[in-house]
């Protein structure tokens, strides 16, 4: 499956859990997407961190991506994640992507998908997409992972935010500021 084939290529990072859906007709994934790979550390080939990432990603895919969540730090990286991965992209692929800079929520049609898009500067992806798409954590009672991740799917399936303009691409990338992720721990 596609997921399979990223693990081998080392595009996934900080794994929180790789699955096939009780159905086996799908992968779900939650975990770090890679989308700069890091440089070779060492001299027996080991690579250091990647230099850029699709934070906190959340993916259910076949043979193609069907559901993409995710948070970026910059707009600037969109036009990546989209020239990356959208080989992949399912024709119905569902995506939510919260940007840290960005002004405010809304739609780009992109690579022949719809992509939500809504600000956040600090905040889980997974949990900011239960807000956006009004569920409960017993939305979620009793599944494992990956049921968990249909379940998102389902939801988002039919959701439509009336409320965010539908904007370009090129649009989108000029409607930022200047926030960074806020960054909470020990001092």
């Amino acid at each position: 499956m596609l997921l399979d084939a990223y693990k081998a290529a080392g595009l996934l990072f900080y794994v929180n859990f790789l699955e096939t859906t009780s159905s086996g007709a799908a992968q779900a994934y939650r975990g770090d997407l890679v989308l700069i790979l890091g440089e070779v550390g060492d001299d027996k080939g080991h690579t250091k961190p990647p230099k850029l990432v699709l934070r906190e990603a959340v993916i259910l895919a076949d043979d193609k991506i069907n559901m993409l969540i995710g948070g970026l730090d910059k707009m600037e990286s969109l036009p990546l994640l989209i020239e990356k991965y959208s080989a992949d992209f399912a024709a119905e692929m569902k995506a939510l992507l919260f940007v840290v800079n960005l002004t405010k929520p809304v739609k780009v049609e992109a690579a022949g998908v719809t992509l939500i898009l809504v600000p956040l500067v600090q905040g889980v992806p997974w949990n900011e997409a239960m807000e956006e798409l009004a569920m409960e954590k017993s939305d979620f009672k009793g599944q494992s992972p990956a049921s968990k991740l249909e379940s998102m799917l389902a939801e988002l399936s039919s959701y439509q935010p009336a409320k965010y303009p539908v904007v370009s691409l090129e649009e989108a990338l000029t409607m930022t500021n200047n926030a960074v992720r806020e960054i909470h721990g020990a001092v």
